[in-house]
């Protein structure tokens, strides 16, 4: 059978379209669904990851944890813009959802640079921390292979929305690798700086990636 709307007028070049589009067709619909799970699965760790890292933040009273807090809850709002523009289509609806991640991407370098002043002009030594430590080890493997597939995904997509968000979640494996560090050196060595002074790489790659949105033509 062939597929519909197919005329079979003797010619190769008519037969290859049929043939070709409906696995086309398939492949966007499977990568379309593929980027649903990513960012679901990528809402889900956060919204759980509020709840763990605000009980470890209170337990050991610790600023990096309640600020990656803070930054669970920006990749939650990205995560959101992602969905939100997969449902429908548009350049202006991903020009849109681009500079809502941009603002997320603001908020997340101010935040970055306002908690790690703070904390190191004030030599605030929190307390340690192990569910903080296991939350943010097993969070920065997750974030990682999160970015890796939106990367995959959006290029597969041609989707700027889910690439430039999976920049997003790359910084949030970054920020939990810092997190972690931090946490570690002050647990084993008594460095309760490691954690703020990690948090001015962050601020850099942050701000790139908004000049990158806001200012960068095309």
């Amino acid at each position: 059978m062939w597929a519909e709307g197919y005329v079979p007028a003797g010619s190769g070049g008519c037969w290859q379209t049929a043939a070709v589009a409906i696995p086309a067709d398939r492949r966007q619909a499977t990568l379309l669904r593929r980027g649903f799970a990513l960012e679901c699965t990528t809402l889900a760790w956060n919204v759980a990851g509020i709840v763990v890292l605000a009980i470890a933040a209170i337990s050991a009273r610790s600023v990096a944890l309640a600020g990656f807090a803070l930054d669970s809850l920006i990749e939650i709002g990205a995560s959101i813009v992602v969905i939100w523009e997969l449902s429908g289509s548009g350049e202006e609806r991903q020009r849109r959802s681009l500079r809502l991640i941009g603002y997320a991407f603001a908020v997340l370098a101010v935040y970055l640079l306002v908690q790690s002043t703070v904390v190191l002009a004030s030599g605030y030594h929190p307390r340690h921390s192990v569910p903080g430590i296991i939350w943010t080890a097993v969070t920065a493997v997750v974030m990682f292979a999160l970015a890796a597939g939106k990367a995959r995904t959006g290029r597969a997509l041609g989707n700027p929305v889910l690439r430039t968000e999976g920049r997003v979640t790359l910084i949030d494996g970054i920020l939990a690798t810092a997190v972690l560090l931090g946490l570690v050196l002050n647990a084993a060595l008594g460095w309760w700086w490691a954690d703020p002074a990690a948090g001015y790489v962050l601020v850099f790659y942050a701000a790139r990636e908004v000049r990158e949105i806001f200012f960068t033509p095309g």
